[in-house]
């Protein structure tokens, strides 16, 4: 049996058109960074990135025009301003690159696990590689320029040590212990999500036509600016430091340098990313006021999401999925 001839299943053809529709989204942001960097060392690894969704995008439609499904439109020329003024600095830039390519890789994981082809396969772990490559090349960059924030640093114990109390899960009554560096991981990747998050909508409200799209960016600074707070306060409680923001690397230009419905995209996906981040952090999470913190920013996050599908729909900019065949109409058609 030809194993790289057998037919696309539903979840290969949703990771691929995800894939396919992000990344093009990913792409018009990049083109427009790239054309306003003044680092010439950071402009070089936007055109490393560049580069590499192109011969991913190639790739992409291969798999899905070979099966018959349509291309989804995901975003084109049309969703970019080339002559926007400056909204973002070289160093947002340089961070909005890396925290996009940790989503990336997460994307290139979940989509590699549910591949059964052997040319799907081998796709998603050449994209997983590429996004590892980036992840190397922006983190060397934000170290070599002082612009990289680490996590927390622990001291070692003598010994391992075993948990011998219920009083580890208490984080209410003083009566618990200090956080995990299990639990930190989720915490500082949240945070640092957040902060970007949150800056970028902090742009987007700035040059968005839309009186409804700026409201929601509004909302969703908002809850970001709650989210980070919660998640902050745990650290700080602790004697813990917690990133620095990113909204002054935001300019005050007020020309957009995107449509309406890729700023709108963008934020709804980012939005949808955090739910699963704060899941993870909320199943890691042994200390009580660390799960109410990730239960209470899991619920903000779902109503946003609900306000940004609304708007979508409304506007006409949500592309719909492929979806399973509906065997009542067909059976009525006959």
């Amino acid at each position: 049996m030809e194993y790289d001839n057998l037919k696309l299943t539903s979840s290969e053809i949703g990771t691929l058109w995800g894939e396919y529709v992000n990344g093009t989204m990913a792409e018009i942001v990049n083109r427009y960074m790239i054309s306003i960097l003044e680092d010439e060392s950071i402009k070089k690894v936007f055109e490393i990135a560049i580069k590499t969704w192109e011969k991913q995008k190639k790739q992409l439609v291969s798999f899905i025009e070979k099966d018959g499904f349509p291309v989804p439109i995901g975003f084109t020329e049309s969703d970019l301003n080339k002559s926007a003024e400056r909204l973002f600095s070289d160093t947002f830039c340089l961070n909005y690159l890396h925290i996009m390519t940790i989503h990336g890789l997460l994307g290139h994981t979940t989509a590699f696990s549910v591949s059964v082809r052997k040319d799907m396969r081998e796709f998603y772990n050449s994209c997983d590689n590429d996004a590892k490559s980036m992840y190397n090349l922006t983190i060397e960059l934000l170290l070599k320029k002082g612009k990289f924030q680490r996590d927390p640093y622990f001291y070692p114990n003598e010994s391992p040590e075993f948990i011998s109390t219920k009083d580890f899960t208490d984080g209410f009554f003083g009566k618990g212990r200090l956080l995990s560096a299990s639990e930190i991981i989720s915490i500082s990747l949240n945070i640092k999500k957040g902060i970007m998050a949150k800056a970028l909508s902090i742009g987007f409200s700035q040059v968005t036509e839309s009186k409804d799209v700026r409201k929601f960016f509004e909302e969703l600074e908002k809850t970001a600016d709650e989210n980070l707070q919660a998640l902050s306060k745990i650290m700080q409680k602790d004697n813990l430091p917690v990133p620095m923001s990113l909204e002054s690397e935001v300019t005050t230009s007020k020309d957009s340098p995107f449509s309406d419905k890729l700023m709108l995209y963008h934020m709804g996906f980012l939005a949808q990313t955090a739910q699963v981040y704060y899941g993870t952090g909320l199943a890691g999470a042994m200390r009580t006021d660390l799960a109410v913190a990730y239960e209470k920013a899991i619920l903000k996050t779902l109503g946003i999401t609900k306000n940004w599908f609304d708007i979508m729909v409304k506007n006409k900019w949500l592309e719909q999925p492929p979806l399973a065949p509906n065997r009542k109409e067909l059976a009525q058609d006959k």
